[in-house]
């Protein structure tokens, strides 16, 4: 007599999420946000519309946590260095090449960040949750530059909180140059500016 086959395992709700994430960011990239469809976005998955939104408010949610998911695993990939690395000009360096390499394993997400903002600054419910999420994010690298700058003794020359905007807005900045001209970007280019932000302004 054959065997039963081994009853089916439902996926988690933490699996069904990753799988919509993963199919929502494969879509936007390739056709872009606007062009974008949760329909398309739950046939890529091999789910139901029904199953995205059980897991996310809409498609603006989605696209707002897939953003997010990005950033704060790269920013959390640069600061941690520093808890990581006791010389701060090493660990300056380590931390520049690593936000330099998210600019371009990143960069399709930098430009579905320049298309979404686009969008947010003609439609104000869009506009509150992107300034929501963005608000959240800085305070994340604020509260890691405040941590290494405690790490490594340093005399910050903005507050953590300002330094967390500069550090996002040079990010995307790089990375619209970067996509223009990629030759205008040296790669060591963000290492050079963070340890201007960071030495002490007699040993420049």
């Amino acid at each position: 007599m054959a065997a039963s086959p081994a009853p089916r395992r439902r996926p988690t709700r933490a699996e069904t999420r990753r799988r919509i994430i993963d199919a929502a960011t494969e879509v936007f990239a390739r056709q872009g946000i606007a062009a974008t469809s949760l329909n398309e976005i739950a046939a890529a998955a091999g789910l139901t519309k029904g199953a995205v939104y059980s897991n996310f408010a809409g498609r603006d949610d989605l696209v707002l946590t897939i953003m997010e998911e990005h950033i704060v695993e790269r920013m959390h990939s640069a600061t941690t260095v520093f808890g990581d690395l006791a010389d701060l000009d090493e660990a300056t360096t380590e931390a520049g090449a690593r936000l330099a390499s998210g600019i371009d394993t990143d960069a399709t997400w930098h430009r579905l960040l320049l298309e979404y903002w686009g969008i947010a600054m003609r439609n104000p419910t869009v506009h509150s949750g992107l300034a929501r999420r963005r608000a959240q994010l800085r305070e994340a690298v604020t509260g890691a530059i405040a941590k290494a700058a405690a790490q490594h003794g340093l005399d910050l020359p903005l507050p953590p909180e300002q330094l967390a905007v500069v550090v996002l807005a040079l990010s995307n900045g790089l990375a619209v140059e970067r996509g223009v001209e990629a030759a205008a970007v040296p790669d060591t280019l963000f290492s050079d500016v963070l340890k201007l932000l960071v030495t002490p302004r007699g040993q420049r």
